[in-house]
């Protein structure tokens, strides 16, 4: 069992919501918790945490410190410190980061790299 259901997040603790309805192209920059329920199509280049909720469709390259992803994402992802994908996340694309956790039944296509963190 990984601890990805140990970041028991509520909407509260995020700034910024994307709702379901939304569709989004573009690039995203953001320094605190933002979670995606809709369409992101371009580019997240960010250092607070991201989470991309069941539903949502994430088409971008992301570089961010910690992703969630419970919905879908195409595009390779560099976290500075951890990559969660839970058992209804799907990503297609390649990782790098120190920490990775995969829920079973999850699916991950792609490369993992995970480099020494830095202390």
């Amino acid at each position: 069992m990984t601890d990805v259901h140990n970041d028991i997040l509520e909407v509260e603790d995020f700034d910024t919501i994307l709702s379901s309805d939304i569709d989004f192209s573009g690039t995203l920059r953001f320094e605190k918790p933002f979670l995606i329920r809709g369409k992101v199509c371009g580019e997240i280049d960010a250092t607070g945490l991201l989470v991309v909720d069941e539903g949502a469709v994430v088409e971008a390259n992301i570089n961010t410190s910690k992703v969630i992803i419970r919905g879908s994402v195409t595009g390779n992802i560099t976290a500075s410190n951890k990559i969660e994908i839970t058992a209804t996340g799907k990503l297609v694309g390649d990782i790098i980061t120190p920490e990775v956790h995969m829920e079973s039944g999850c699916i991950f296509n792609g490369n993992c790299t995970m480099p020494e963190r830095n202390l």
